[in-house]
């Protein structure tokens, strides 16, 4: 019985007629011929109500199932899946509340769709995260009612369960696609002309309209007695290493998610790409400590390896220290590699305090300093202005954005490749860069 009543709703029509009867009963107070007309719609409500109640309770035939995939993609839109079974000889109308997890705030979750007769129903929405870590799904409540929406049952289905968020591996699914494809300006992707050609051999082959006249091999010209050219390919197997910054500077978010988040997601794109070809990739996490470090490798297995550590990746908010960075690099980065450094400077009193740690690095290794613009910052440095307060305010703004530019080429002077991006463009750019570098044989 307790069960019974625990899963019984009324709608709000019930109420709506219920209070029409009692104003009936009200009047008939004056109109005593009212009083058996309410009387008898009342019996007749009751009646309705009952069959319903029948209709409703005679067994439990409504089933529903929740689908979810094996983890969700930071800052991407997941699918989530429900399937519902109608047993019912009637069609029901069905309010879906889906109890999703506490991270999304959203309390508004309700869904309403009719299911016909003895069939099966699909309905599929989308969640996005912002943040990465473990989310717990609650109970999937339905409540069904038929066609008149006066009586509700509920049925609770227990599927609870834990969905794990990783970086984002459809950003990086689709930046693979594009950087192998053809289309690659669609998204942004530099085409990068070769400036000479790097030194790998990778075979002799015959001559063909376009092919440089420097790379002819004459030994192997006179021997087949037609031209014959070396053809080189790129250096593969070359080191890289992501440094990413945890400390509080990467805290700031943008869009929802935190320059941390949007450097680990680019992370993840850029090493798929390098990987695929045949470069090593390794990373660490810094701030007051060194975390998370990963020797460069070039195995198959080696994205799942990096995807592990990306996901489990988290920050307490303390000043990062580069000396400590500079440190562990010369004593476990024994050979010259690409380090793409993701950080961010607002000020460039903050930049030079860490220029001699980052010349340092420079000395030894391709360092590229992977840094963000400020766009709400922009917006305000370029909009129009009709008060004093505004003009202040815009003038503050471009001073911040003039430092910026001001970073870059203080350390381009210094001998360090630079990348100043938004957030949202940080992945493209960085794989840019990357190719740029590839194609000058800069390492």
């Amino acid at each position: 019985m307790k069960q019974f009543f625990a899963s019984l709703y009324f709608g709000k029509r019930v109420y709506t007629i219920l209070y029409i009867i009692s104003g009936l009963y009200l009047i008939s107070f004056w109109f005593q011929s009212l009083y058996l007309i309410s009387t008898g719609l009342l019996l007749i409500f009751c009646g309705i109500i009952l069959a319903e109640l029948l209709r409703l309770y005679s067994g439990n035939k409504f089933f529903a199932k929740r689908l979810l995939p094996e983890k969700f993609s930071n800052s991407d839109s997941n699918s989530v899946h429900l399937q519902f079974q109608n047993n019912y000889g009637f069609e029901v109308v069905l309010e879906i509340i889906d109890e999703i997890p506490q991270q999304f705030q959203k309390r508004d979750f309700l869904k309403i769709l009719k299911v016909p007769r003895l069939s099966k129903q699909n309905y599929e929405y989308a969640l996005t995260p912002v943040k990465r870590g473990e989310y717990y799904f609650g109970f999937l409540n339905c409540y069904l009612s038929t066609k008149s929406k006066l009586v509700k049952r509920r049925y609770r289905f227990e599927n609870k369960a834990l969905v794990k968020v990783y970086p984002s591996f459809v950003q990086m699914q689709k930046l693979d696609f594009l950087a192998m494809d053809q289309k690659m300006s669609w998204y942004g992707m530099k085409k990068i002309r070769k400036i000479g050609h790097t030194m790998e051999f990778e075979q002799i082959k015959n001559y063909v309209t376009g092919d440089d006249i420097r790379t002819i091999n004459w030994k192997a010209t006179a021997k087949h007695n037609s031209l014959m050219v070396n053809q080189y390919q790129d250096e593969k197997s070359q080191p890289i290493y992501n440094l990413i910054d945890v400390g509080r500077v990467m805290q700031m978010p943008f869009e929802g998610l935190s320059l941390l988040d949007y450097a680990i997601n680019a992370t993840l794109a850029f090493s798929n790409v390098a990987l695929k070809k045949k470069d090593k990739v390794g990373m660490l996490t810094f701030a007051d400590q060194i975390a998370n470090f990963i020797p460069a490798n070039s195995k198959k297995t080696h994205l799942n390896t990096l995807l592990e550590a990306l996901y489990g990746i988290s920050t307490n908010f303390l000043v990062s220290d580069f000396n400590r960075l500079y440190a562990h690099s010369r004593r476990k980065i024994t050979q010259r590699s690409l380090l793409m450094l993701y950080t961010n400077f607002e000020h460039i009193t903050s930049l030079r305090r860490q220029l001699p740690y980052l010349r340092a690095l420079a000395k030894s290794h391709l360092l590229v300093v992977i840094f963000f613009e400020n766009t709400e910052l922009d917006e305000l440095a370029n909009k129009q202005t009709s008060n004093l307060t505004e003009i202040y305010e815009k003038t503050i703004a471009q001073e911040f954005v003039y430092d910026k530019r001001l970073m870059v080429k203080e350390l381009e002077k210094n001998g360090i490749q630079t990348v100043l991006t938004k957030p949202k463009d940080l992945s493209v750019n960085t794989i840019n860069k990357y190719l740029e570098i590839k194609a000058k044989g800069l390492l």
